[in-house]
């Protein structure tokens, strides 16, 4: 059941929870990163998808090809939902697909991409 919260970083009221009609809240579209002790009470979709990102970024920072096979990303459930400046970014008009998009696919395309970490 929705019900409006308050973001505890910025404190902007938003909605929160699946609805009656059986849709899922919009934070199951982001991938299940976080330990719930890790946060305090829910977050706003924008602090949720800049404290994602922090702790992405942070993750793909330690891989290293030698270790981009055996990450931990490749077997989060899969989504068939793609999150702009998580999954990707737009430039002049094209998908570039980020980092921590390469690395829940598991696997190398081999088609050259900018921020294959294969």
């Amino acid at each position: 059941m929705r019900k409006v919260k308050n973001c505890s970083t910025c404190g902007t009221p938003f909605d929160c929870g699946d609805n009656t009609e059986g849709s899922k809240c919009w934070c199951n579209d982001f991938p299940p990163i976080f330990v719930p002790s890790e946060v305090v009470d829910c977050l706003c979709p924008v602090c949720f998808k800049n404290s994602c990102s922090l702790k992405i970024e942070e993750y793909v920072e330690t891989i290293t090809p030698e270790t981009a096979l055996h990450n931990k990303a490749k077997d989060l459930p899969k989504t068939s939902h793609l999150v702009e400046g998580i999954d990707y970014y737009l430039e002049d008009g094209n998908y570039v697909f980020k980092t921590w998009f390469h690395l829940k696919r598991g696997y190398c395309c081999q088609n050259g991409c900018r921020h294959c970490p294969y």
